[in-house]
C-alpha cells in the first residue's frame, strides 16, 4: 500500500562531474514535500569521485 501525502522521493545528481570527464557518477536519493518546494531541489553535498563538496541538482 502507497503513502499518503505530498511528499516525494528524488534523485540528486552533481553538476560538476560530467565537466571532469572521470568515470562515475554521484548521486543521492532523498524525499522531499511537493507541496512546500514545488520547484527543484539544490542542495551541496560530498561528491566522493572529486573527492569533495559540489552542487547537486534535482534531476527528471
Amino acid at each position: 500500500m502507497a503513502k499518503k501525502g505530498n511528499r516525494v522521493q528524488v534523485i540528486l545528481e552533481c553538476t560538476e562531474h560530467k565537466a571532469t570527464g572521470k568515470p562515475g557518477i554521484s548521486r543521492y536519493v532523498t524525499t522531499k514535500n511537493k507541496k512546500n518546494s514545488p520547484d527543484r531541489m539544490e542542495l551541496k553535498k560530498f561528491n566522493p569521485i572529486l573527492n569533495k563538496m559540489t552542487v547537486h541538482k534535482e534531476i527528471k
